[in-house]
């Protein structure tokens, strides 16, 4: 018995063994080998005041602001440059008014803004806007824009397919 253990651990032991000298020769000189070592280092914007990101989303609505002065507000808008025009329209069809009360930050790269928002001038409700770090900026997440305007029934936008 102890003879069928002993060489099921040396059987075992050289094909570790091998296994590794495998890899390791299949390493250049100066590699390492096995799961690479990295430390992703975060480089995010600093969390913004409810009234700095309320500043942001009021301009993001504003129709008369013109969408190139949106860019750096929404995701998305390299697929589709009028989103921000489109976003803006649908929330003045339909009365809508959204205000950022307080803002979470939820670690790597995405807070979100409680805020209250109400539809044709009707009762207030407790909504969540998320936005993601992207390009140094807070930009709102193409997915709640997406859904804003399939909630107003507006044209789909090629950023949303």
């Amino acid at each position: 018995m102890a003879n069928i253990n002993t060489y099921h651990l040396m059987a075992t032991g050289s094909v570790i063994l091998t296994s590794a000298l495998g890899l390791s020769a299949c390493a250049g000189e100066g590699e390492s080998v096995g799961p690479p070592r990295t430390t992703t280092v975060l480089n995010l914007p600093p969390t913004p005041t409810s009234q700095v990101l309320n500043s942001d989303l009021q301009k993001a609505l504003d129709p008369t602001v013109p969408n190139e002065g949106k860019f750096d507000l929404l995701q998305g808008v390299q697929a589709d440059p009028e989103l921000p025009g489109r976003l803006a329209h649908a929330f003045r069809q339909n009365n809508a008014t959204i205000t950022v009360t307080s803002v979470a930050d939820l670690g790597y790269g995405t807070i979100t803004a409680q805020a209250q928002a109400s539809l044709n001038n009707g009762e207030s409700q407790q909504v969540v806007v998320p936005f993601v770090a992207e390009g140094g900026k807070w930009k709102i997440q193409l997915e709640w824009v997406c859904g804003a305007l399939s909630s107003f029934a507006v044209q789909d936008s090629p950023a949303c397919l």
